[in-house]
């Protein structure tokens, strides 16, 4: 493990606004969490859970003599979750090409600290003892996991809170050792051979393999979806554990094509004001929407005519059938009698780089006077992730969880009516 040398001031991102700080001074390590401050122990005594994530807590147990403390429960100002590896959607632009690639799961993310699972935000899952014997006492990454399209179940059993019997319909796939040495190949290496030497009912690595090109991607792609699974995850060989969102690992889901007859068109704001900002359109089975996303700016000066038909890519259906994510691709020399319906004759593809919204992201910004802002928005199962800022800035980044994907996708729907309804423009 990397240690703080004597002076040496080391910044951990935390849920505040700016990163706590880690400081050795003669061999008094603080930190200026809510955790370590509030502690009544002599200050060379003093730990907390960001000084053993840098330095081990093999290393802290030594330094203060003594038992570790229990870990708190976290405070109002202190709800950091376990440290993940976050994956980045894939836009195209990098190649994939020799990756490992692996089914992304439709299960419940879970950090084995050792001793039990914990949640994205640092929530404890409650676990029979029958289900965790037998797992290392390193951490590990993995998902909770019971069968395709199985989410809102492994939920409901994962958030009991009664270590019920109903765990043995559960399986734990690992895919990561966060805190052993090398590359993704040898902490992956770590994980095969742990369960190779202790046979475990309930625990298992998630199979890996090798992407050779794109069209493999494609195939594999159209499989994993064919079975009912979500998509693919793809890391890259060699890569570290890196705390947060990386572009070492991206997800990759299928993005497809239908067509819609244009009803009307939206004017522009904005950057865009005097130009289209979006055009409403109806699919064949009567669902409106509004396209706004993937125009150039001369086909915003030109936009496609009422009555044309266009293509529009999107990436899956909300519940009530509206595609998320709409994209324009093209307008549609032939007549506009029979638009393709995105529920019936939908055409997969890999997403196209054009688009960085087509990827998922919702971008919008605000110009009024001396006030550029943006503001961005993914909704990712049952988590919704809001950017926002000034133009130029890197801006604040906030997640909040759902319950489920709907109560997820509502929430998002609510705030970009709130945003538009403020002057926002999706550009």
């Amino acid at each position: 493990m990397p240690d703080i040398a004597d002076g040496e001031t080391v910044e951990v991102k935390g849920s505040a606004a700016k990163p706590y700080q880690l400081k050795n001074v003669g061999g008094v390590y603080s930190c200026t969490c809510p955790a370590w401050r509030n502690q009544s122990a002599a200050i060379e005594k003093r730990t907390c859970k960001h000084l053993r994530k840098v330095r081990g807590d093999a290393a802290e147990l030594e330094r203060i003599g003594g038992e570790l403390p229990p870990k708190a429960k976290k405070s109002a100002a202190d709800k950091d979750g376990p440290p993940l590896l976050l994956a980045q959607r894939w836009d195209n632009a990098i190649d994939l090409a020799d990756w490992w690639m692996s089914e992304k799961l439709d299960g419940v993310r879970a950090y084995w600290d050792g001793k039990q699972f914990l949640s994205r935000q640092g929530n404890q899952y409650h676990a029979p003892d029958w289900f965790t014997k037998g797992l290392p006492d390193t951490p590990l990454d993995g998902e909770l996991w019971i069968d395709r399209k199985k989410f809102q179940r492994t939920v409901s059993i994962v958030r009991r809170q009664d270590k019920s019997d109903h765990w043995k319909d559960v399986r734990y796939l690992v895919f990561d050792a966060p805190q052993q040495n090398g590359g993704f190949e040898e902490r992956l290496g770590f994980v095969t051979e742990h369960f190779q030497a202790s046979e475990h009912e309930f625990a298992t690595p998630h199979e890996h393999w090798r992407c050779t090109s794109l069209q493999h991607l494609e195939e594999e792609l159209a499989r994993i979806e064919g079975l009912g699974g979500e998509g693919l995850m793809l890391r890259e060989p060699g890569s570290v554990y890196e705390i947060g969102r990386s572009s070492t690992l991206v997800k990759v889901k299928s993005f497809h094509d239908a067509e819609a007859v244009v009803l009307a068109h939206q004017p522009g704001k904005g950057k865009h004001k005097g130009k289209l900002g979006a055009v409403v359109v109806q699919l064949e089975d009567g669902t409106e929407f509004s396209v706004g996303t993937g125009f150039s700016d001369a086909e915003r000066a030109a936009p496609p005519s009422v009555g044309s038909m266009i293509t529009f890519r999107y990436q899956e259906l909300s519940d009530g059938g509206v595609p998320r994510f709409p994209s324009f691709v093209r307008v549609h020399k032939a007549a506009a009698s029979k638009p393709k319906a995105a529920k019936k004759k939908a055409k997969t593809t890999v997403a196209p780089a054009a688009s960085a919204s087509s990827a998922g992201v919702r971008h919008f910004e605000f110009a009024e006077g001396k006030s550029n802002k943006f503001w961005e928005i993914s909704v990712d199962s049952n988590e919704v992730t809001v950017r926002y800022g000034r133009i130029g800035t890197d801006g604040t980044t906030k997640v909040k969880a759902f319950k489920d994907d709907a109560a997820a996708e509502a929430h998002a729907s609510k705030l970009i009516g709130e945003k538009t309804g403020k002057g926002y423009v999706e550009t």
